[in-house]
């Protein structure tokens, strides 16, 4: 990969990783309501089953699910399903001492789950595909192996640490959230944006 190209990747991945979207939005809820160290294994999920969707990316997987209507409407519909399901339990959640509970929980696997109900992600896992893994010709572009590793490993950086920092942000207004009705708004708000995220997805 010449260095033009890793200069493209790179500031690629750097607008997609850190513009909002549900990963980051689940960081900063995370964090805020349960605390830095309680997010973080969602943030080490999110580049865990981003790294596996691109490399089933490589193999043909994505453009099977994007290309079927039936298969792409399933994703689509199951990530919908799932992010108004986790908009819901975070709106309800007003009070520090009830995100401990099992109001809002996201483990490390439903967090890598994620990412393959995200047709946003598949849809970048294969941009991602096309402009560094294959030639303008659609043919794999030399050492597609070595191509398809940076890529993973790039993505793997900017995932997480995109993530750790809005769940970073998230811990900070941590205080000041527990004051008052604070958190519950907080929480609405972000619910709100994964709602949005939600309806978006079926658009695409």
């Amino acid at each position: 990969m010449s260095t033009a190209e890793l200069t493209a990747l790179l500031l690629f991945c750097t607008a997609m990783s850190f513009s909002p979207g549900p990963n980051t939005t689940l960081s900063t809820a995370l964090a805020a309501n349960l605390g830095l160290k309680r997010a973080l294994r969602f943030c080490l999920a999110v580049p865990t089953g981003w790294t596996l969707l691109m490399l089933g990316s490589g193999l043909g997987l994505g453009a099977l699910i994007t290309g079927v209507p039936a298969l792409r409407w399933t994703v689509t519909l199951m990530g919908v399903a799932y992010m108004l399901w986790l908009a819901w339990k975070l709106s309800r959640a007003g009070q520090l001492a009830e995100v401990d509970g099992s109001r809002l929980q996201v483990t490390f696997w439903q967090g890598v789950g994620l990412q393959f109900v995200n047709i946003k992600a598949w849809m970048l896992a294969l941009t991602l595909s096309a402009g560094w893994v294959v030639n303008a010709a659609g043919q794999p572009a030399t050492n597609p192996g070595e191509r398809l590793a940076i890529i993973c490993c790039v993505m793997v950086a900017f995932a997480f640490s995109s993530n750790f920092v809005y769940a970073l942000l998230g811990s900070l207004l941590r205080q000041w959230l527990s004051q008052g009705a604070r958190l519950l708004w907080f929480n609405r708000a972000l619910a709100l944006v994964l709602v949005a995220t939600a309806v978006w997805m079926l658009t695409l």
